[in-house]
């Protein structure tokens, strides 16, 4: 009887293998970042052969640091960095072109040509999204475009495409020599050409972009047998694949409409469960597919996604030297009250929801000689949460019904001053569960449920536990002042890039 399940965690700027027991506990894991690669402002790439390279490094890492046999692993899920587009030689395995980032906006021009015709909402009502450069579809139509003889050979079926969750799947059970070329409904959701109603590819959608069916993945539930992996893992049921946001609400056990958790890694991810009908957002939310176990119906939900708020803190690291290691972060900002009256909101790549402003750029606004280095740190973790009141004002007003507690996971909930801030800009708890690194729990989860690891989803809720809860202790008067501030430093940002 197989005694764990693995997930591989593909992340913006790391990759993970994980390995949990059936109490949702971590086993182990290993590790690995790649290179992120900028050739141009506003551009972002990976090297998805160094994605690949890296997954299979980590899962020989895991294994060895743990010493757990493959064969008491029992399934493998995947999740994933979703939006980030890879193009690549089906017989070979070999990219056309790298892969093209979530965070990137080179897509802008081909947005605005698409816009024309029906404006920002142009599609919609059918895919929940509006038209921005964060999704993926677009993406193909500017390697099209910039890569000669890819929208021919695309239309051969000689080229593939898929979110970064495809290409790790179709490596992993073989590549070249029988790789399963599929995606969840998760991270189909997620190109900007999948119809939220039917769970396909939408023809009209994919004509309007120029993009054949024949490259795409077959569009499959987040919680079914693939196939079988290939080296390290040979035979292993590869059984679950999560988009990363998705797979950590499945991962903080929000099964029920109305249950919503907030991921604080590279970005801020807030998805609340919204039932099994879509709910089209009023207020700059993404309509987004929750997950689907096997057979039965999909869950939707409501998503706030944010593009800068760990990547802050990266970027004070490693471009202005602000410090040697991401968790000194904390110490800066601790050593000051407060931000001293400036804010700092980070539009690196445009606002992402709920302005979806691609043209916005990042300021610090309110600066006098009195601020310093701790001032501005301080400024930079507030920043994550002030976005993230945004995206739940918006989740309050589509869904009518307020949030009473959030659910916290991912990297930054470890920053105790950020939590504690974060709760008083709600005005409600804040929760962090025992296991924070939800989002390769909820990979596999959805691969461990396939294969009958768990049997139903009440197993998994059983397995949840409550870490530290964080209570507001701020004032409604200074939470209305401090947030006026921030909405006024917001407007700042907006029509920067003519």
């Amino acid at each position: 009887m197989a005694k764990y399940v693995g997930a591989v965690d593909q992340g913006t700027t790391s990759t993970r293998f994980m390995i949990f027991d059936h109490s949702g506990k971590v086993v182990g894991y290993d590790q690995k970042e790649h290179e992120q690669i900028f050739p141009k402002p506003g551009w972002v790439e990976h090297n998805p052969l160094e994605i690949w390279q890296r997954t299979q490094e980590v899962i020989d890492g895991a294994l060895k640091k743990t010493g757990v046999d493959p064969k008491d692993i029992a399934a493998v899920g995947v999740t994933n960095q979703r939006e980030t587009a890879v193009v690549w030689e089906r017989a070979t395995g070999k990219p056309v072109y790298n892969a093209i980032v979530w965070q990137d906006t080179r897509t802008d021009t081909i947005i605005n040509e698409f816009a024309k015709d029906g404006g920002q909402d142009r599609f919609r009502a059918k895919v929940g999204l509006p038209l921005a450069t964060y999704f993926s579809g677009p993406k193909i139509k500017w390697i099209f475009e910039n890569v000669p003889g890819t929208r021919e050979r695309a239309e051969k079926g000689e080229i593939l495409f898929g979110n970064i969750d495809t290409w790790v799947v179709w490596n992993l059970t073989g590549g070249p020599n029988g790789g399963v070329h599929v995606t969840d409904v998760t991270n189909a959701s997620r190109t900007m050409l999948m119809n939220l109603e039917t769970l396909d590819w939408d023809d009209e959608i994919l004509k309007v972009m120029g993009i054949p069916r024949a490259m795409l993945p077959r569009i499959r539930p987040s919680s079914e047998v693939y196939g079988k992996a290939i080296g390290s893992l040979s035979g292993i049921p590869v059984a679950g694949i999560l988009g990363d946001q998705q797979a950590a609400l499945f991962g903080q056990t929000c099964f029920s409409p109305g249950e919503a958790k907030n991921t604080y890694g590279t970005g801020c991810f807030m998805l609340l469960n919204t039932g099994t009908k879509p709910v089209q957002s009023k207020n700059g939310l993404l309509t987004t597919l929750g997950y689907k176990i096997g057979d039965e119906p999909a869950v939707y939900a409501l998503e706030g996604s944010i593009a800068i708020t760990g990547a802050l803190v990266q970027w004070l690291r490693d471009n202005l030297k602000f410090f040697d290691f991401s968790k000194h972060i904390e110490e800066y900002a601790g050593a000051v009250p407060d931000s001293g009256g400036i804010y700092f909101v980070p539009a690196f790549s445009g606002l992402f929801a709920p302005y979806w402003k691609s043209d916005a750029r990042g300021v610090i606004v309110g600066l006098t000689r009195f601020i310093t280095k701790n001032h501005i740190a301080r400024a930079a973790l507030e920043a994550t949460a002030y976005q993230t009141r945004e995206v739940l004002d918006a989740m309050n007003a589509d869904s009518g019904v307020p949030l009473t507690a959030l659910k916290v996971d991912g990297g930054m909930v470890f920053n105790e001053m950020l939590m504690q801030f974060q709760s008083d800009i709600l005005g409600v708890p804040v929760i962090r569960p025992t296991v924070a690194e939800t989002t390769a729990l909820g990979a596999a989860y959805a691969a461990g449920l396939a294969v009958g690891f768990w049997q139903k989803v009440e197993d998994l809720r059983a397995n949840w536990g409550k870490d530290k809860e964080w209570a507001p202790k701020m004032d409604e008067a200074e939470r209305a002042k401090l947030y006026k501030g921030w909405k006024k430093a917001v407007t700042r940002t907006f029509d920067w890039v003519e």
